[in-house]
């Protein structure tokens, strides 16, 4: 018997604590005060998220970017997966103050409805986009737009947030507004064109 923590799929349980150590590593400045920013970039065998690599670096980092092959295929660039992707710290410094009042609330309202959009995609697998209710048909035109507009950028676009903010209203404005329950209704009298 070695007393090594368990392995995981393989890998030693110390995993964990040795790349929360290179990590932490890699981003420090000798004889300087702060930080460098460090982006480890990896692959996920057969695109499983829950491998051990993957995994533990999304819970040593502040968040991280999840890369789809479909929206690239699908000629969405850059082709990022919203729902699994995620920030740490985008909660501390967005709103008022910051941001814009409206930002956290159209932002879990976008997260939302693109999540509803993943059921109704699979549910138009099974009974066809002809079968689906009016509803699910605009759940599946903001699928759309949200990936065709909202999340593509070309290569030399720089979307500020006033403009992100307000393509998200106009995007979300594609929903019946009974759907928009992430959103005050003062927000949406404000903000909705």
């Amino acid at each position: 018997m070695r007393e090594e923590v368990p392995s995981r799929r393989g890998y030693p349980g110390y995993l964990y604590s040795d790349l929360a150590s290179l990590y932490e590593r890699a981003g420090m400045l000798k004889d300087r005060d702060g930080s460098v920013t460090l982006i480890p970039i990896l692959t996920m065998p057969n695109d499983d998220i829950t491998h051990p690599i993957p995994d533990l670096t999304g819970y040593i980092t502040e968040g991280q970017i999840v890369l789809s092959r479909e929206l690239h295929q699908k000629n969405i660039y850059p082709p990022i997966n919203v729902l699994p992707s995620l920030s740490r710290l985008m909660k501390d410094g967005i709103g008022e103050g910051y941001t814009r009042e409206d930002h956290p609330d159209v932002s879990n309202q976008l997260f939302s409805a693109y999540s509803k959009v993943q059921e109704v995609r699979a549910l138009a697998q099974i009974v066809g986009e002809d079968d689906l209710s009016d509803k699910d048909k605009k759940y599946m035109k903001f699928g759309e737009a949200f990936e065709e507009n909202f999340v593509t950028q070309s290569y030399v676009e720089n979307r500020d947030i006033e403009n992100t903010l307000e393509l998200s209203w106009k995007t979300l404005s594609l929903l019946p507004q009974e759907e928009l329950d992430r959103l005050k209704p003062a927000l949406i009298e404000k903000y909705m064109k």
